[in-house]
C-alpha cells in the first residue's frame, strides 16, 4: 500500500507533446497599492530567496524569488501600516508602509545566531522521539477547521539554460482539517497563462502532470505518505543538528536519511521543529539517488521510444507559517533535474523542471469544498488548461511570486518567438 501511495504522490513527469490551451477570463482591481523591492543579508549584501513577506495579523502574503525580489499588493480597504519579512535563520523585520506605492526598495535582514539552551537540547537527545512527538501533536498544532486557500503557482521547464515552458496560475486550494487525511483536499484553477517554446530544435517537450496539486501532495504534515508517519518513520535514521530560528522562534533541526532498502526510493533531508509547540515549521528533502532506476519508476510516466532518461535530483522545500497559535501551509518548491539522450548519440541534454506555490490568502470559516468535477486532475497538465501570455497586468490585484531576471528575459524571448 505504501508503494502505491508513493506512486500516486510522485508520478507526475510526462515526456511528450504539448497540445491546446483553454482561455480564461482575467480580472483587475485598481484599489490597491504595492510594495516592491529586494531583500538582502545585512552582513554580506547577499540577496535572500524564500523570504516570507506578509501583512501581520492577516493571511495575506508572498515570498521572494531566487533574486530576493518581491512585490506585495495590498488592498486600500485593509488600511495596512506594516509588512513583515521573515526567513529561516534571520530576525524578522517589520517595515512601515503608508498606503503609497513603494518601488525598488532594498530591505535588509540580520542573521539570527540564536541557539537553543543546552539543557533543552539534551532533553531531546533522541531525535526520533522528538519527530514522533511532533507527529502526535499535528492535530493540536494545525487547523481544526476546513480552509480555502488562494495561492500562486508557477512551473517552468528548461532545456539546458533555455526555458521551453512557463506556466502560471492563481489557484484555489480546499483543505480539510489536519486531523483528516488529504483524500478530500482539492485544487482548481481560477486563472492562468502559459508560454511554450516554438523552436524546431525543441523536439522533446516536458509535461508536469498534476502540477498545481503540489499544494496537496507535498504538504507532508497533511499528507504523511510523502515522507513518513508514526509507523514508517523507523525506515529512517535521525540526527540532531545545530538549532536555528524562524520568525525569532527557536527551532530544533533534525536531519534524516534512509536506513532500510524498500521497493521505492526514500528521502534525505532536514526537519525544522518549533521548540515551544513542537510544530513542523519547515522541511527540506530530496529523493535518495542511490538507485536511479527506482527514482525513474516513480517520476517518469511516459517517454518516446529510444530516449534514455537519467534522473539527477528530485528535491522539495515546504514551509509553514505560525499564525494565531496554529501553523499554516505557506510555501512549497519542487525541483527535478534529469538528463536525456537518444541512443547512438554522444551527448546528453540537461533538463530542469521547477514548480513552486505560495499561499497568498486564506479563509478558515464557512468554506465550501471544491467539487471533484471542478478539481484539477492528477493526470492533467497545467499547460493544457490555460491560455497564452498576453498582457503585463494579467494578475491585477492578485499577489504572485515575482519572476526572476532570467525568467523575465525568457518571457520576452518566447513572446518574440510567437510574434515572428
Amino acid at each position: 500500500m505504501k508503494a502505491q501511495l508513493k506512486q500516486t504522490v510522485f508520478s507526475f513527469l510526462l515526456l511528450g507533446l504539448f497540445i491546446a490551451w483553454m482561455p480564461l477570463q482575467a480580472e483587475n482591481d485598481s484599489h490597491y497599492f504595492s510594495v516592491n523591492g529586494v531583500v538582502k543579508d545585512k552582513s554580506n549584501n547577499k540577496k535572500l530567496e524564500f523570504v516570507t513577506v506578509s501583512i501581520p495579523g492577516t493571511n495575506i502574503g508572498t515570498v521572494t524569488n531566487d533574486d530576493g525580489e518581491f512585490t506585495l499588493k495590498i488592498k486600500d480597504s485593509l488600511k495596512v501600516n506594516q509588512i513583515e519579512l521573515s526567513r529561516v535563520g534571520y530576525y524578522s523585520q517589520k517595515i512601515s508602509v503608508n498606503g503609497n506605492n513603494i518601488d525598488n526598495q532594498t530591505f535588509y535582514l540580520n542573521a539570527n545566531p540564536k541557539v537553543l539552551n543546552e539543557i533543552v537540547v539534551k532533553s531531546w537527545n533522541d531525535p526520533a522521539a522528538l519527530v514522533l512527538e511532533a507527529i502526535k501533536r499535528i492535530e493540536k498544532n494545525y487547523s481544526n477547521n476546513p480552509s480555502l486557500l488562494t495561492g500562486f503557482y508557477r512551473e517552468t521547464a528548461k532545456k539546458g539554460r533555455n526555458y521551453i515552458n512557463i506556466s502560471e496560475a492563481i489557484i484555489n486550494i480546499y483543505k480539510t482539517e489536519y486531523s483528516k487525511d488529504a483524500y478530500s483536499d482539492r485544487v482548481n484553477i481560477y486563472k492562468g497563462r502559459k508560454l511554450l517554446s516554438e523552436k524546431a530544435s525543441d523536439t522533446l517537450a516536458v509535461k508536469l502532470l498534476g502540477g498545481p496539486n503540489l499544494s496537496i501532495n507535498a504538504d507532508f504534515v497533511k499528507n504523511p505518505e510523502v515522507l513518513f508517519d508514526q509507523e514508517t518513520m523507523y525506515d529512517y535514521k535521525f540526527k540532531m543538528e545545530m538549532p536555528t530560528a524562524i520568525n525569532d522562534r527557536p527551532q530544533f533541526v533534525v536531519s534524516f536519511e534512509p536506513q532500510v532498502i524498500l521497493p521505492y526510493p526514500l528521502f534525505n533531508g532536514k526537519l525544522y521543529i518549533d521548540q515551544e509547540t513542537l510544530a513542523f515549521t519547515s522541511a527540506e528533502f530530496s529523493l535518495d539517488m542511490k538507485d536511479r532506476n527506482k527514482v525513474t519508476e516513480v517520476i517518469l510516466k511516459q517517454k518516446p521510444r529510444g530516449l534514455r532518461f537519467k534522473p539527477e535530483e528530485v528535491s522539495f522545500l515546504v514551509n509553514y507559517q505560525l499564525r494565531n497559535g496554529k501553523a499554516h501551509l505557506n510555501y512549497i518548491r519542487n525541483e527535478i533535474r534529469f538528463k536525456c539522450d537518444w541512443k547512438r548519440r554522444l551527448f546528453a541534454t540537461n533538463y530542469t523542471v521547477m514548480s513552486e506555490m505560495v499561499v497568498t490568502e486564506s479563509k478558515g470559516q464557512n468554506v465550501a469544498a471544491i467539487p471533484r468535477k471542478e478539481s484539477f486532475n492528477a493526470n492533467e497538465s497545467l499547460s493544457d488548461k490555460v491560455m497564452s501570455f498576453y498582457d503585463e497586468n494579467f494578475w491585477g490585484s492578485y499577489n504572485i511570486i515575482e519572476p526572476t531576471e532570467s525568467l523575465d528575459s525568457a518571457v520576452k524571448k518566447l513572446k518574440k518567438q510567437r510574434e515572428n
